[in-house]
């Protein structure tokens, strides 16, 4: 899960670099296929199923559909805002599946867990800041992704068949690569990538197939409720690559409300944790 995040955090900062000279249609559809070609030659070297009956299936079609707009959303909040503000919203989706569980599973979740949960989203207000000078309305599809990747998470935990990890990521990039189309008419026409660029978008999908690889590695093999907790590892890393690279400098109110999403999310978890061990 950590070598997941890292990866992450570095692929999220390639495509902030190259998002201030490349459109992020573009950059969507670059890394969605060329991804998805790494998984592809990986999955005919494995002998694993391109194919699958249940590909047709109703819940990885709809995971399928939340990996596309999550990618969209998520990588415009990316190159329109500030990375640490944008990833610290990301840290909210938790928080979300907490209350999708709640609402589509009938999940019963105590006062506690809703006390967390509003807190943290109290949190993500203070990120935001809605109603002053500095809010920036490019911030809110941080927080759409995170409604598509709360839907996604809560549609895996629906799925009752299994394909293999290769299978399941080059899928997910083709997805990341088809937001990329649909993303065209909002953006700038594609323009010819200078040699730096290509370096940029050769390591950011290398990091990404990492990262996506590890991450669904740990999901199916790892104990939920000791792994999870490991996701916002992403956050030290981007806070960190984000100083240091791109300059810059998280007032205050975003740390607080990048902490306290981070609190709160942390002890969801052990709560939940605690509460299934009952």
């Amino acid at each position: 899960m950590i070598l997941a995040m890292a990866g992450f955090a570095l692929e999220d900062l390639f495509i902030k670099l190259l998002s201030l000279h490349l459109p992020v249609s573009q950059i969507l559809i670059t890394l969605g296929f060329s991804g998805a070609s790494v998984f592809f030659i990986t999955a005919l070297l494995t002998h694993a199923p391109i194919l699958h009956k249940d590909l047709l299936n109703k819940t990885l079609i709809i995971r399928t559909f939340c990996e596309l707009f999550a990618a969209l959303f998520f990588v415009s909040a990316i190159a329109l805002t500030p990375l640490s503000s944008a990833t610290s919203i990301l840290m909210a989706t938790p928080l979300m599946v907490t209350i999708g569980a709640a609402v589509f599973f009938g999940e019963k979740v105590g006062w506690r867990r809703w006390t967390a949960v509003t807190i943290g989203f109290c949190g993500v207000l203070l990120i935001l800041r809605p109603g002053f000078d500095s809010f920036m309305p490019a911030s809110l599809l941080a927080v759409i992704s995170t409604v598509f990747l709360a839907v996604r998470d809560l549609v895996t935990r629906a799925m009752r068949f299994e394909i293999s990890t290769t299978t399941v990521s080059m899928y997910a990039f083709i997805a990341c690569g088809i937001s990329g189309f649909i993303a065209m008419p909002f953006y700038s026409a594609m323009v010819v990538p200078s040699s730096t660029e290509i370096i940029h978008l050769i390591s950011a999908t290398f990091v990404g197939v990492i990262g996506y690889y590890a991450i669904v590695l740990a999901t199916r093999n790892g104990d939920a409720s000791v792994i999870s907790s490991f996701r916002y590892s992403r956050l030290v890393f981007v806070m960190l690559l984000a100083t240091i690279i791109l300059a810059e400098r998280p007032d205050l109110q975003t740390l607080s409300g990048a902490a306290i999403i981070v609190l709160s999310g942390v002890y969801t978890f052990i709560r939940e944790n605690k509460l299934s061990n009952l």
